[in-house]
């Protein structure tokens, strides 16, 4: 078998498994967060439904930036259901030049005008091209403005990257590709003085919801997430 044949054939073998869930994993308690079909489960913060600016295409949630222009409204995808002890996993592929996030303890409420105003966010960002690429706390991987990551684990734009966000008892631990990207417990002394140094320290609601939901963020670029899992701990 020669190994261009031999790489389309894992490849397709890999895109079979998207948005499914082993044996194993339904044992283990992971359920999957997008049926890689719908929006089923999802909508857009502080409405009922999903805008439709976030699309299925190709067994991925794609926020499509043409479908804004053309009047669709925007907004970060928020699950329906709550979590507050988890292990989530999900993949994303952000576009030339984009920025995104995966933001989590989301309070919604009208009090509250976006879902970052209250959830703490694992960066997703084209590192080369945007300029938060240049200011430290602000890469992939990173836990936003917070803390920086132990190392750069990210993949060009374009591939897939698989991050990991795993909260007990609000201890929290980040991983992008398999690396652990960052470390800390919420509600510590070492919490309260990352948030401290950051352009949260005023906010009243930030990180202060040990339950709540997970958010994808629009940031006004293409951005695509797949197999989202999570398993409650």
């Amino acid at each position: 078998m020669g190994a261009a044949l031999a790489a389309f054939m894992c490849t397709a073998a890999s895109a079979q498994n998207i948005n499914t869930l082993t044996a194993k994993e339904k044992k283990a308690g992971w359920k999957l967060l997008f049926d890689g079909k719908t929006t089923t489960g999802w909508h857009t913060y502080l409405k009922n439904e999903a805008s439709p600016a976030w699309k299925v295409e190709d067994g991925a949630l794609v926020l499509d930036q043409e479908a804004k222009k053309n009047g669709a409204p925007g907004g970060d995808l928020v699950t329906n259901d709550e979590y507050e002890n988890y292990e989530l996993s999900i993949q994303w592929k952000i576009s030339e030049g984009g920025n995104s996030g995966i933001i989590f303890g989301v309070h919604e409420s009208p009090e509250f005008h976006a879902t970052y105003e209250t959830g703490p966010e694992m960066q997703v960002l084209d590192d080369e091209r945007h300029s938060d690429g240049k200011i430290v706390k602000h890469n992939s991987g990173d836990l936003y403005d917070l803390k920086k990551s132990s190392k750069p684990a990210v993949k060009p734009v374009g591939q897939w990257n698989t991050a990991q966000i795993i909260k007990k008892d609000g201890h929290l631990t980040l991983k992008l590709n398999g690396v652990t990207t960052v470390t800390t417990t919420i509600g510590t002394p070492e919490w309260d003085a990352l948030v401290a140094n950051s352009k949260f320290k005023t906010w009243k609601g930030f990180g202060k919801y040990q339950k709540g939901h997970i958010a994808l963020q629009d940031h006004g670029n293409v951005v695509s997430y797949r197999d989202i899992k999570i398993r409650q701990l």
